[in-house]
């Protein structure tokens, strides 16, 4: 077949995308690979949400050692001395400490994610994970930008009307620590909509949804990822807070599908961060 005469995709699957646990037909179309039955998908899933705490557990782990010793070094404290005998390290050092456990939590995350794709499969990880840039993307570029532009207003009015509803705090009368600097402020801003978002949509939005859609197809891959994007996200707060974040991870796991690349979820999951921080820190 001549290189101009392929096939048009099928109205279910976005041009040029392919996964693993997905068959490429001749013509170029997408196909994906036949469903197992439901005891096997159960397994499957079970599996996958097994490898998602694994990978969330061993990045927490990784960063609490790594700002135990460091900063205990860093202050002159031996890292080893028993509970009893540690001194007492007063609220600023506590709010530094914790800030640096979760930035390194997700640097972790995002190299735990991407070097195991890259080792088990040193050809193919990028489009494993999204990030192939030769395909093209599957969603016009003014499309994309709409939605940028409307959703945060979408997102903002779901989260604060969610936590009304369930009676929670978490969209109410938030302020910043008394103890963070204007340094602070803005590398915690980073934080929130570029370190986190990169690092949530590789292992959601990249590793589990191309597990989950291998078993399930792409409409499963997207409910299966927003429901663990959710549960992950449990607190204090109960159910209020999955329960606001459900829409935004939906979205982000038709942003996956649609467009088969990564990139446009982390736009859109740290736009929606920066833009709701913003919207309950600014001043009434």
């Amino acid at each position: 077949m001549k290189p101009d005469r392929v096939a048009p995709p099928s109205h279910l699957e976005p041009p040029g995308e392919a996964v693993a646990g997905s068959a490429q037909s001749p013509s170029g179309a997408v196909a994906d690979a036949p469903r197992p039955g439901i005891w096997s998908a159960a397994w499957h899933l079970g599996g996958l949400v097994a490898l998602v705490v694994f990978y969330l557990g061993a990045a927490s782990l990784l960063a609490l050692a790594v700002v135990r010793v460091g900063f205990d070094l860093w202050s002159g404290i031996d890292p080893f001395l028993p509970p009893e005998r540690r001194p007492f390290l007063g609220a600023v050092e506590l709010t530094h400490r914790a800030f640096a456990t979760d930035v390194l939590r997700q640097v972790f995350l995002a190299v735990l994610v991407v070097g195991a794709a890259w080792w088990r499969d040193r050809t193919g990880w990028r489009p494993r994970l999204a990030l192939d840039r030769e395909r093209p993307n599957g969603m016009r570029p003014v499309a994309l930008l709409g939605l940028l532009l409307v959703w945060p207003v979408l997102h903002i009015a779901w989260v604060t009307g969610t936590a009304e509803l369930f009676g929670a705090s978490f969209g109410q009368h938030v302020r910043l620590s008394p103890f963070m600097s204007q340094a602070a402020v803005a590398a915690w801003l980073a934080y929130l909509a570029i370190l986190a978002p990169v690092a949530e949509e590789l292992l959601l939005r990249g590793e589990a949804f191309a597990r989950a859609r291998a078993v399930l197809g792409p409409a499963g891959a997207i409910l299966v990822t927003a429901v663990i994007f959710a549960a992950a996200h449990i607190s204090s707060w109960g159910l209020a807070r999955p329960v606001s974040l459900l829409p935004l991870a939906l979205a982000l796991g038709w942003l996956r599908w649609r467009t088969g690349r990564l990139w446009p979820g982390i736009a859109l999951h740290g736009w929606s961060n920066l833009a709701l921080v913003t919207y309950l820190l600014w001043p009434a």
